[in-house]
């Protein structure tokens, strides 16, 4: 029973071969990761600054077309006022 049980360790070794994380892999896995990090973290910080600014600029722009067409209708208002104070003033 013995022999039999140490021909199956032996196949099980030699089969199901285990692989040990040594010390060198864990170092190469961290310094993939940090290199990773290094590459994306910018990146996104980049993309997240470029939508915040253009979400200003947008939120501006509009801003800016909303006090074009104010001073568009204040002006017309204003020549209106001018045209009647004329008018009024040539007829007293």
């Amino acid at each position: 029973m013995s022999d039999k049980l140490d021909l199956l360790e032996e196949i099980d070794l030699v089969l199901n071969v285990k692989k040990r994380v040594d010390f060198k892999y864990l170092i190469f896995i961290l310094l993939m990761m940090s290199l990773v990090c290094l590459v994306l973290f910018p990146k996104i910080y980049i993309q997240q600054s470029i939508y915040y600014k253009s979400r200003d600029i947008y939120k501006l722009k509009n801003e800016y077309d909303i006090l074009i067409e104010e001073n568009k209708l204040i002006n017309e208002s204003v020549e209106s006022i001018r045209y009647k104070n004329q008018i009024l003033d040539t007829l007293f």
